[in-house]
């Protein structure tokens, strides 16, 4: 790339930092000290902290995609990668900080973009198990992602469906529908 070419793209994205006609005459760059050869050994800090935060039981996760055969609630797909992993995500309908327990019952197994958008609200699922969409709030596009007919298929076990009130917490607590 010419100089003079180089010289009018730092001009434009730099403009507010730079004089731009002092670029024609600029001093070489030099690397400040330390910059230089990287050091054969570096000693990373070890900051230790304490942090407080609910539990979350990993037998959870597990209960809840087995329960849903490790297929998305709202989209109905089943996609495991090439190391064998599952590719849904156990989402809490009651989340864990508004005293949600770790029950199967308050468990979907959803696709990563499903679970974005249940937990900002943009979908819920009513006691009949119609999927609700946010119409004002949700892409246009959404309709194509989730199962066709517009309604879950919940685990055959009803001891493993989804409990009404974490539904309904749901929808009246995050679902912007």
């Amino acid at each position: 790339m010419p100089d003079a070419e180089f010289d009018l793209i730092i001009a434009a994205g730099f403009a507010p930092l730079v004089d731009a006609g002092s670029l024609a005459n600029r001093p070489e760059i030099s690397l400040p000290v330390g910059f230089g050869d990287e050091p054969a050994n570096f000693e990373r800090p070890i900051i230790e902290r304490l942090t407080r935060r609910p539990f979350r039981d990993a037998a959870f996760a597990l209960s809840v995609k087995r329960a849903w055969s490790d297929t998305c609630a709202l989209t109905g797909l089943k996609i495991i990668n090439g190391g064998g992993r599952i590719e849904a995500q156990a989402a809490h309908i009651r989340p864990v900080e508004h005293a949600g327990p770790d029950s199967v019952r308050n468990g979907m197994a959803l696709s990563a973009t499903a679970h974005w958008m249940f937990d900002r609200g943009l979908v819920s699922v009513a006691e009949d198990f119609m999927i609700l969409t946010a119409k004002a709030a949700a892409p246009e596009a959404l309709s194509r992602l989730l199962l066709p007919g517009g309604r879950i298929r919940p685990p055959d076990r009803p001891e493993w469906r989804p409990h009404p009130q974490f539904l309904r917490w749901h929808r009246e607590n995050v679902f912007k529908g």
